[in-house]
């Protein structure tokens, strides 16, 4: 069989290909967005600029009896971001540009793709801080246990049953082989736990191991963190508090005594303490925390069964002082929004070229250099990434 010629579409195309194989997490993330940014959409002038509003479902409430009371639709956003840029550079000799493409691949091209893959995959992954639902496991080894009471987790905030994901740490991936081991498993899915290590479907998740899951250390506060609410009625995304005199750290998440989780729809009062998450560092002694998601205690978008009362107790989940947690994602693709926007490519250069694999947008510029022959290469990719629904997400953590 010839050699595919190294055309700079076909050294872009295979670039993209590449990339998208290794990103397991931005795969399993909500793509829908991606066509606003065709041909330029972030930067050329009438596209929609570097900021996409991506709407919100509306929320309503339900009337009892026949007198009709009216509501407005109340639309909302939340704003993604599509400004960030990472790219590997290189440099190509004339008589590596005499290789057949798959030589060229595996030698220059996949270890390119592999390295910024990781750290694009690393940068979406950081959007663990932004998630406030939190299967806490602080005293027991991971295992299938953690794994059901995401899936109970995401079911009680009416996550679809279909597209739901899990990320595991290797270490977690590990234990949840050794605990499942006995457990019914498929002839398909035997094979594949047994031969390659592959765990596939359980308890309603599509399930990869990731080594770029970060663990999350926390702040100076232990788990009764000595803070108290200071004024009763508090609503939004901002808690004044007092008394404290230690530190939290952005990611950590906190209950205040007495504010329970509604039912999303019913808005009936559950038995379970509202999760938040701390959206910003705070110092010693604090006298206000940042909070996602904000108290709401009315209307289509409640979320608690109250505001908290003056001197209610905030209780840091799942880890004591400055504790480290190996923790998992679990989440259902709609929480995750991952868009790749495609770059302008400059007149003037030696090849200038742009591919999309799957959403992926690659642009691969390269030049000639006269003094050596060589030929600088740049291969860039500009995309951004945000919770839209972090609700539909579940950190799990376990001290094992």
């Amino acid at each position: 069989m010839a050699n595919t010629l190294l055309t700079p579409t076909a050294v872009t195309r295979e670039s993209a290909r590449i990339l998208h194989q290794k990103l397991n997490f931005v795969g399993a993330c909500d793509r829908q967005y991606d066509d606003s940014y065709k041909n330029g959409g972030a930067t050329v002038k009438g596209k929609f600029g570097p900021t996409l509003k991506i709407r919100m479902p509306n929320e309503y409430t339900v009337r009892t009896g026949l007198t009709m009371s009216a509501q407005d639709t109340s639309e909302s956003s939340v704003d993604l971001t599509v400004s960030t840029v990472k790219g590997v550079d290189m440099s190509f000799t004339s008589s590596e540009l005499a290789l057949s493409l798959d030589d060229f691949s595996s030698r220059i091209i996949e270890p390119a793709m592999s390295v910024l893959a990781s750290a694009i995959e690393a940068d979406a992954l950081s959007m663990y801080q932004d998630v406030y639902n939190l299967a806490d496991g602080d005293t027991v080894a991971f295992g299938f246990n953690s794994v059901s009471d995401a899936t109970t987790g995401l079911t009680k905030m009416l996550a679809p049953q279909s597209d739901r994901f899990m990320t595991m740490t290797p270490d977690h991936c590990n234990k949840f082989r050794k605990d499942t081991k006995g457990l019914f498993h498929d002839g398909d899915n035997i094979k594949q736990q047994y031969r390659e290590g592959i765990i596939g479907r359980t308890s309603g998740f599509t399930m990869y191991e990731n080594t770029l899951l970060v663990p999350h250390t926390t702040g100076t506060a232990a788990k009764v963190t000595g803070y108290l609410v200071n004024g009763a009625s508090q609503t939004g995304s901002t808690l004044v508090v007092d008394t404290g005199t230690t530190t939290f750290l952005k990611g950590d998440v906190i209950t205040i005594a007495g504010v329970f989780r509604v039912h999303p729809e019913t808005k009936a009062t559950t038995s379970d303490l509202q999760q938040f998450v701390v959206t910003a560092n705070s110092g010693a002694s604090a006298t206000s925390l940042a909070i996602s998601p904000a108290i709401v205690t009315s209307g289509a978008k409640q979320n608690v069964s109250g505001s908290p009362a003056d001197n209610a107790a905030i209780t840091k989940v799942g880890a004591g002082a400055s504790e480290t947690l190996s923790q998992s994602l679990a989440f259902h693709k709609s929480a995750f929004a991952f868009v790749t926007a495609d770059l302008p490519l400059p007149d003037g250069t030696d090849w200038a070229r742009r591919e999309v694999v799957d959403g992926i947008s690659v642009s691969l510029v390269r030049d000639f250099s006269i003094s050596d022959r060589s030929f600088p290469c740049r291969l860039d990719v500009l995309y951004g990434h945000k919770a839209v629904r972090p609700q539909l997400a579940y950190r799990v953590h376990n001290d094992g």
